[in-house]
């Protein structure tokens, strides 16, 4: 029997958020699948060990610092990549936060703080990417949503708000194009460092309770890897991913 075809091989997929949990999990299974990552955080220690792991494997890897609220940081990212690898085959724009709490506490600063980094942070990925995939007539963008975009919980209104502007923008994205590839990736509780900027003790707590029944990184990473793995006429829209225990 002859081995299916890689078609993430040689491929070249940025990475945002990739300095732990799901970013990292992904940014290291593609690599072992041969694809040349570019990962892009604000903490360039964790980048640099990551880089460092992904080397010795015999991966390919580069890093860059990147603010993603930032769209010249975003661009510079996508830049540099291209200027390394002289093209660009996909995105992941999975930098995310989450700072659960009752709306009723008045965390603005929160509030903006996950509509700058869920929603413009993926907004500047797209816009960073889609001249070079116009010119290069192919690509694919990957975004990370979340359940949350598809059902509110409590403390977690303006997080799902920003998740279901996550799913709207990749699915008009998605119609838009009829050369570049779009997928949503929605994942179930995680055990992950996101949450852990939570400032409101009962939806800390709340968090710990979900995260008795959580997912492992690596089972997201391989959804990536799915949605990243079909010929190029196949697009893998959406992919929700829960731990099977698990009811929300």
């Amino acid at each position: 029997m002859s081995n299916p075809i890689n078609h993430v091989e040689n491929k070249t997929i940025i990475i945002t958020g990739a300095s732990s949990g799901i970013g990292e999990a992904s940014a290291k299974l593609l690599a072992q699948r041969g694809a040349k990552v570019v990962l892009g955080a604000r903490r360039t220690e964790r980048l640099d060990q990551i880089a460092t792991e992904i080397e010795a494997a015999g991966g390919t890897v580069m890093t860059r610092a990147v603010d993603v609220t930032d769209g010249e940081s975003v661009e510079a990212l996508v830049y540099h990549a291209h200027n390394m690898f002289g093209r660009v085959d996909a995105i992941f724009n999975n930098a995310g936060v989450m700072p659960l709490a009752p709306m009723s506490e008045l965390k603005t600063d929160e509030w903006d703080n996950m509509i700058n980094v869920n929603i413009r942070g993926v907004l500047n990925g797209i816009a960073a990417i889609l001249p070079i995939f116009k010119e290069q007539g192919s690509g694919h963008v990957i975004n990370t949503a979340s359940i949350g975009a598809h059902a509110v919980v409590p403390s977690g209104a303006v997080y799902c708000a920003t998740k279901y502007a996550v799913w709207a923008i990749s699915d008009g994205l998605r119609q838009e194009s009829d050369n570049v590839r779009v997928t949503t990736i929605s994942p179930g509780v995680v055990e992950t460092e996101l949450g852990h900027d939570i400032t409101d003790k009962t939806s800390k707590e709340l968090l710990t309770q979900f995260r008795q029944i959580a997912l492992n990184p690596d089972a997201i990473a391989r959804a990536v890897l799915y949605a990243l793995d079909q010929p190029a006429d196949v697009d893998v829209n959406e992919v929700i991913v829960r731990p099977t225990a698990s009811a929300f």
